[in-house]
């Protein structure tokens, strides 16, 4: 199975082209791929397949097998792998994904998304209560945490923590994605406010833990910040592995992303049993 590993700020990929064969079950391929000592090791599996709506199709498995519907840095990836490999030589494509149709385009090094409008009413997110979920308490076993809820497509619970370097994001990041709350499960942000234009975050991801970055997360973030009335429209997000710029259009109500995309190696996976 040829497959290209690929990283956008530290949140790894490994890319597999689906358009002409398919390797079968991946709820079980992708966390044998990602796994980091028996597999090549990645955050998500980012699949290439055809689309009647778009130009390309990214379906996304995480570490753990299951679905993702949307990822920020993963279409980054995933937009530098169309141009790199598949010859696509347009400014920007359009991308179809579980959230719906979304467009990277190319600025410079760089590659800009625009992730769409944020979701706010908790049915959408989902969240098991009525309305916006802002500044929510959410009573644990250990520290409370006060959740901010919001959509980029897929589901993320921001906590603003006075030091996120030292918050305890091992323990309360599987609590809170896996609380009650949420019945799909939820990204965790721990996010403290440096400046009002200047985000610290830690993540930890839906099925694949914490990791160095997260595009989605990053947007949540600084909706939640903004929303809250912490920063203004726009922040640098400061992630273990990087920096992401982040811009919630007031005008469209669009949020953009933006950051770099690295293509690392290419290979060739074994797949046992694959059909």
């Amino acid at each position: 199975m040829p497959f290209v590993k690929m990283h956008g700020l530290g949140n790894d990929f490994v890319v597999v082209d689906c358009r002409r064969r398919d390797w079968g079950d991946w709820g079980r391929l992708a966390p044998a791929m990602a796994h980091r000592r028996f597999g090549i090791g990645c955050d998500q599996v980012l699949l290439v397949r055809t689309s009647d709506r778009a130009d390309l199709r990214m379906d996304i498995y995480n570490a753990d097998g299951s679905r993702a519907e949307m990822c920020g840095n993963g279409i980054r990836c995933f937009a530098v792998y169309a141009r790199d490999r598949l010859g696509w030589s347009g400014e920007s494509l359009r991308v179809e994904t579980l959230a719906g149709i979304v467009v990277p385009r190319f600025v410079g090094a760089q590659v800009e998304v625009d992730m769409g409008r944020p979701a706010f009413d908790a049915e959408r997110i989902p969240v098991s209560a009525s309305g916006p979920v802002r500044e929510h308490p959410l009573p644990m076993d250990g520290p409370d945490a006060k959740v901010t809820c919001v959509s980029m497509g897929n589901p993320h619970a921001v906590v603003f923590v006075e030091d996120a370097d030292a918050y305890p994001v091992a323990e309360m990041g599987p609590r809170i994605e896996s609380h009650p709350l949420f019945p799909n499960r939820t990204n965790v942000e721990f996010v403290q406010v440096l400046s009002p234009d200047r985000l610290r975050m830690r993540v930890w991801e839906r099925g694949a833990g914490e990791t160095l970055a997260c595009g989605t997360g990053a947007s949540a973030a600084v909706v939640a910040a903004h929303w809250t009335g912490r920063t203004g429209p726009e922040a640098v997000v400061v992630m273990d592995g990087g920096e992401l710029r982040v811009r919630w259009d007031k005008e469209s109500g669009h949020v953009f992303l933006t950051g770099p995309a690295v293509t690392v190696f290419e290979g060739e996976f074994l797949a046992p049993g694959a059909s």
